[in-house]
């Protein structure tokens, strides 16, 4: 599933294509799953709107519109395979295809989802996400999200109702940086752990929007292309492998019903 690297190279990419532009037509696929909004509802709102914004919240694409000056906010959630895609008219359009959003400026934005797990939506309220930015939090705020948790620290990563946007390759990873074990209770780590875990977290979120994401499964950007933040992984999907400073091979567990990867060695 994309989380909040491959989230914000995707809305980032939207935003520089399409913001400003007026939405002149939408089609629906009227799959289910698909949509947690009626279609006619999101054709409605949508058409001969403006789109003023494109960006991230959690692993979520807000899409800021507005329509006879009242705003609106379509939210597109990628799911596990998901794609969004700004194309030219003229580039055949791809099996699994849920909608198009046709543009003053020629172009249309896709949404394509062969295992739709992906869902669309109109906001009734401006949507905040269900948990606190990572990229932004502060130092004592991250620290109380932990206060006397006895889940272990990956499993308290991966919570989105605490950080949204964190999956699994980037908590891996910030746990590696930071030195913790992912089995360490949450509640148990002390204040300059989880002021490492924090700086840490904040350091591979940005390398990896700065490398356009990790590409482990479908993930592209909103024209189709790869990240690279996969070839830096130090711990996610590298077991057996040696670790990148100490040598030791990377070890392979299942916390919380999730595979995750660390180093024994430099992981304390």
């Amino acid at each position: 599933m994309p989380e909040l690297p491959e989230v914000e190279t995707v809305a980032n990419g939207v935003h520089e294509r399409t913001h400003g532009q007026t939405i002149r037509a939408v089609w629906t696929s009227n799959k289910p799953q698909t949509f947690k909004t009626p279609p006619d509802q999101i054709i409605e709102t949508l058409t001969n709107s403006r789109i003023e914004r494109v960006h991230r919240v959690g692993k979520t694409i807000v899409m800021d519109v507005i329509r006879n000056k009242k705003p609106a906010q379509f939210l597109i959630h990628l799911g596990m395979s998901g794609r969004l895609l700004v194309s030219d008219p003229k580039v055949p359009v791809p099996a699994h295809t849920h909608g198009i959003l046709t543009l003053s400026g020629g172009r249309e934005i896709r949404f394509v989802d062969p295992r739709r797990f992906g869902r669309l939506s109109i906001a009734e309220s401006t949507y905040e996400g269900p948990g606190k930015e990572p990229l932004t939090i502060s130092l004592k705020d991250f620290i109380a999200l932990f206060r006397n948790r006895k889940t272990p620290i990956k499993a308290a990563l991966l919570n989105q109702s605490l950080l949204h946007g964190v999956g699994n390759i980037y908590a891996d990873e910030s746990l590696f940086r930071a030195g913790i074990r992912p089995r360490r209770q949450a509640g148990r780590l002390t204040h300059a752990d989880l002021g490492r875990l924090r700086t840490a977290l904040i350091d591979v979120l940005k390398h990896a929007i700065k490398l356009g994401g990790s590409s482990v499964s479908d993930y592209v950007d909103a024209e189709g292309i790869a990240g690279f933040f996969q070839l830096h992984h130090n711990v996610y999907s590298r077991t057996g492998e040696p670790c990148r400073v100490c040598k030791t091979a990377i070890e392979r567990i299942v916390v919380g019903g999730r595979s995750t990867h660390f180093c024994p060695h430099c992981q304390k």
